[in-house]
């Protein structure tokens, strides 16, 4: 059974969505219920997943959280799995490219279906898809929209400046 919560944040509402092994999705007040297809959930303020995942984002947005130690579900295929846990080795405050990724899982030429993979990441932020660029380092689509893509990279790379 999957649980879930609304929260505010600097870029919009976001739905936090737990199972009793940890975090599924942080998904977008706008986001295309095809993107993360999830089974039916139901509201819930006290889950420890929930509350935890509340925190520790308003800490991030804060900028004084770099690392989220949340435990994570991952629903997706083999390969989505693969590309989603290499997102998290990419440090706050820095990019890659779709390009690099594909190298870092070991499959060069993979880089439109890394893309893919990428943009069907359930656990926005916290598993970092944001900070993947286009071909010299051009911005590109985001289930989140530009804006918050922008709002987020400008906030990692101020807080990483801070430092």
């Amino acid at each position: 059974m999957l649980v879930h919560k609304v929260i505010a944040s600097p870029v919009g509402q976001l739905k936090l969505v737990a199972s009793d092994r940890g975090l599924r999705a942080v998904l977008w007040e706008e986001d295309n219920p095809a993107r993360v297809p999830l089974d039916a959930s139901r509201e819930s303020g006290s889950h420890p997943f929930l509350a935890q995942a509340e925190i520790q984002l308003g800490q991030y947005f804060a900028g004084e959280r770099h690392d989220f130690q949340l435990p994570l579900d991952f629903a997706g295929t083999v390969f989505q799995q693969i590309v989603w846990r290499a997102l998290l080795d990419i440090r706050y405050g820095e990019t890659c490219s779709y390009e690099n990724l594909a190298h870092r899982i070991g499959k060069p030429t993979a880089h439109r279906a890394v893309g893919a993979a990428n943009g069907r990441n359930p656990i926005s932020i916290i598993v970092p898809c944001h900070r993947v660029l286009g071909k010299n380092g051009a911005l590109t689509g985001f289930a989140g929209g530009l804006g918050a893509k922008t709002y987020l990279l400008n906030l990692e790379r101020r807080c990483s400046d801070a430092e």
